[in-house]
């Protein structure tokens, strides 16, 4: 059987308990239970959520687990120099060792993602690559893996890591499965720019939010300040001063990345043609999207969906 060893921290976040409650309902679809749950934590005993609920933990033992997985915070963690040579010990004895979010920086401070690929949220990519430059940090992935170290974005996407390795242990049919009875997606499509860009244009002003969600929806139109502002039913110029003041860009370069991160995500799928994904997105043109691309990612579109291409045949569980 299995042993999964979760790891957590004082101020943790509640939602790394939903990575395990994968490995449960795995063990109520197959006939044989295969997975042996372990919640620890550096010494053992109550530890604190960020909520300020505490659950139970035992001691844990670096040479004890098959996979063991760190949680995250809502911030960037400092662990205990005890900690960190734990997981030291654990990594040559574990066959997978993987992170939640910003327990990235744990792995990383642990020297466990030198000189491999990883990810975290990405609130927080730019500062584990600033702080890990040995760490290859990919911003736009929902989880990565290198090796035998998985590392995952936000909260959420402790559910696509697990089934991820539920899938590497029981299969695609056992994977699904539990997907369905959690209600999940078994492959999200996308990375972490569907999120983060998004997040990034939002308005506490309700006319420049109309403005915004009327763009994301007709991105193939030329979507003009004018067009912009009529759909907030303001002048232009008001609604140009606006909309800085609200999201810090100019309405031309909002639209641009917004077209960029939804062509991202097509040419990432590898289903439609460049030229169309160009037409469908509001490009003018191929190389109106490939310069938006070299500017905003540092790629033209091929190279990305090269890569794409090349992780879908290395991890056929990675979305």
């Amino acid at each position: 059987m299995n042993q999964i060893g979760l790891v957590l921290f004082p101020g943790f976040q509640m939602l790394d308990l939903a990575a395990v409650s994968v490995f449960e309902m795995a063990n109520l679809e197959v006939r044989v239970p295969a997975y042996e749950i372990h919640v620890v934590s550096e010494r053992g005993g109550a530890v604190k959520s960020s909520m300020g609920t505490a659950i139970q933990t035992t001691a844990m033992d670096p040479l004890a687990f098959d996979t063991l997985m760190v949680g995250g915070a809502t911030s960037v963690p400092a662990p205990s120099p005890r900690l960190l040579r734990l997981l030291g010990h654990a990594l040559e004895p574990t066959r997978r060792m993987a992170s939640i979010c910003t327990g990235a920086f744990i792995l990383a401070e642990a020297g466990i993602l030198d000189g491999r690929r990883a990810t975290t949220h990405w609130h927080h990519a730019s500062t584990l690559r600033q702080r890990f430059p040995a760490v290859r940090v990919e911003d736009d992935r929902i989880f990565v893996r290198d090796g035998t170290v998985w590392t995952s974005a936000g909260m959420t996407a402790c559910i696509d890591l697990a089934l991820a390795l539920v899938e590497q242990d029981l299969g695609t049919d056992v994977s699904r499965a539990v997907a369905k009875k959690l209600v999940v997606h078994h492959r999200r499509a996308g990375g972490q720019s569907q999120f983060s860009m998004l997040s990034e244009l939002e308005s506490r002003s309700e006319r420049i939010q109309a403005a915004l969600t009327y763009a994301r929806n007709h991105l193939h139109q030329d979507l003009s300040v004018e067009l912009l502002a009529s759909a907030a039913n303001m002048s232009p110029r008001h609604f140009s001063r606006e909309f800085r003041q609200s999201t810090g860009q100019s309405p031309a370069r909002a639209v641009e990345r917004l077209r960029a991160d939804t062509a991202r995500l097509l040419v990432e799928a590898g289903t439609l043609t460049i030229e169309r994904i160009a037409s469908k997105t509001g490009f003018s043109d191929p190389e109106r999207m490939r310069r938006a691309f070299l500017r905003i990612f540092g790629e033209p579109p091929q190279s990305l969906k090269r890569a794409a291409r090349a992780r879908r045949s290395e991890e056929p569980a990675a979305v």
